[in-house]
């Protein structure tokens, strides 16, 4: 199975940038374009349009994604089935923004707890993780956004918090929508940005992602919501204020399961290895 076919394909649909892919692949942007003319003409179709204003999923491509996760995992598993001593193994998704600085220390307490069981992490988006939970491809999922579904349960973790930070300023006052970036985590975060910030919606750059964000402001200067941890760093290293009279907005944090194992000893010490991250302190 040509696995690099479909780990272009999902880092494209994560990118939507040919160079940008090519360069978080260790690849030449020629070889990530060669891939997805493969990956295409395997399939008989186009995944994705390509002009000035991006890269952008075709209809075929939008509804090739989850079979392409789904095919990812299972090639994983599969390895993983084969080899000597193969035991049990859970398959955990993240979410993106937590991920990024957080799983190391989860899955060490996954692994301190569950010492024989194999771990398959996927960080990703809330929609999509609640598609998987539900079609058997997740087995356990930390997110913002739970999606109510008759099959699906939720445990409350705590939250995190998004600080706004300024190339510019440390005061609202002095905010400029042309000179923001707006962030949108989750629903949840964008209705509490919009009344909290009204004057700001029209920022002409948004993004979903911490990461992103962060990148932009580094690149552009400006101004926009990042991570607590994020906002030390852009404070401490790039010349960044917090803006003092623009209130912290709260993100809560979620677990979920399958309804099939919500009793399940297994799930429930990972629901507790979880739950001891968000713990006060």
């Amino acid at each position: 199975m040509q696995t690099d076919l479909l780990e272009t394909f999902l880092d494209l649909v994560d990118s939507r940038s040919f160079s940008r892919s090519a360069e978080r692949l260790g690849v030449t942007q020629s070889t990530v374009s060669a891939r997805v003319v493969a990956l295409e003409t395997a399939l008989g179709t186009r995944l994705f349009d390509r002009s000035r204003a991006g890269t952008a999923l075709t209809a075929e491509g939008v509804k090739f994604e989850s079979h392409a996760r789904a095919l990812r995992h299972g090639w994983a598993e599969a390895r993983r089935a084969v080899q000597p001593g193969a035991g049990q193994s859970l398959r955990i998704g993240i979410q993106t923004d937590l991920a990024a600085a957080r799983i190391g220390d989860w899955v060490a307490g996954f692994r301190a707890r569950l010492p024989g069981v194999a771990f398959y992490i996927e960080p990703d988006y809330s929609n999509q993780m609640c598609e998987d939970l539900l079609r058997g491809s997740l087995d356990f999922a930390v997110m913002f956004s739970p999606r109510a579904q008759a099959d699906l349960h939720f445990t409350t973790l705590g939250e995190v918090r998004y600080r706004m930070v300024s190339s510019d300023t440390d005061r609202r006052a002095g905010l400029l929508a042309e000179r923001c970036i707006r962030a949108a985590y989750s629903p949840a975060f964008e209705d509490q940005h919009r009344q909290l910030l009204p004057e700001l919606q029209q920022a002409p750059l948004a993004a979903g992602q911490n990461a992103a964000v962060a990148g932009l402001l580094a690149s552009l200067g400006g101004a926009g919501f990042v991570l607590e941890e994020t906002a030390a760093a852009l404070i401490a290293g790039q010349g960044f204020r917090a803006v003092a009279d623009v209130p912290v907005i709260t993100q809560p944090v979620y677990a979920a399961l399958h309804l099939r194992h919500r009793t399940s000893p297994l799930h429930r010490r990972l629901l507790r290895s979880v739950q001891r991250h968000f713990a006060p302190r």
